[in-house]
């Protein structure tokens, strides 16, 4: 299976994540041959639904990067027919409490460890007559702290069987405490409650990621402490590009 992401987390080597909003298989095929070790397809706020997903999945297979998805909701059908389209790590947005973190690992992982029902179509076409035994111990499941209900409850999501790490969607957290939507937060407020769930993962002994916008704060959040940090996603990465562009022929 294609483990560069759980490498880096078990080797301690920084992750660098690819989000993707756009549903197109090309776009996901040039982000995935660059030098990502993952790469997220976002269901919930990109333009993707499940079948764009599912090509834009077989359009990734020719890289080593770990391909991921974000899922609409903590929902266990999308979820199930996502790693059996062949995605090997899950992100879920609002997990809010211990509940919310065993039913979203639960529909993960196989029998004994979950309740995920047995038919990985594709993942057992591309990863092997042994991917149901080897399922359980490889797919990435982060579960997105964005609410301040989520940040009350963080040591003992961090705590749930099973649970990769923690992942932080900076702008709905910000909205829930009170703040305008954005990324590479800087409000004090903002900084404390990083730094809890940072410490509730390592307490925990999992691993925490955060979404961030720029690389210099992508950077400081990897020196402080966290083991996957996302970059920006592929319609702010195109935008900026073509925006340089023409304004560097403007000037």
């Amino acid at each position: 299976m294609k483990t560069r992401l759980n490498d880096c987390l078990k080797d301690g080597r920084g992750a660098i994540n690819a989000w993707l909003s756009i549903p197109n298989t090309f776009t996901a095929e040039i982000t995935a041959t660059q030098d990502f070790d993952s790469v997220t397809i976002d269901l919930q706020h990109g333009l993707v639904d499940y079948q764009a997903a599912l090509t834009m999945l077989q359009a990734m297979s020719g890289s080593n990067a770990t391909p991921m998805a974000r899922v609409p909701w903590l929902e266990p059908g999308i979820i199930m027919k996502l790693l059996d389209a062949g995605a090997l790590g899950i992100i879920c947005p609002m997990v809010n409490n211990r509940a919310d973190a065993e039913a979203f690992v639960g529909a993960c992982k196989y029998v004994p460890d979950g309740y995920r029902s047995s038919g990985p179509t594709r993942a057992g076409m591309i990863y092997g007559s042994n991917y149901h035994d080897q399922a359980n111990k490889t797919v990435v499941t982060l579960a997105m702290i964005e609410t301040e209900e989520a940040l009350t409850n963080v040591d003992e999501i961090a705590a749930t069987p099973g649970l990769t790490g923690l992942y932080i969607g900076p702008s709905d957290l910000a909205i829930s405490l009170g703040h305008k939507p954005g990324l590479d937060r800087a409000e004090p407020e903002m900084h404390e409650a990083i730094d809890k769930i940072l410490a509730a993962a390592k307490g925990a002994g999992i691993k925490a990621g955060i979404h961030c916008l720029n690389n210099a704060y992508a950077k400081n959040m990897l020196a402080k402490g966290f083991n996957l940090v996302t970059l920006a996603n592929d319609v702010r990465l195109y935008s900026a590009a073509v925006s340089a562009a023409v304004s560097g022929m403007r000037a």
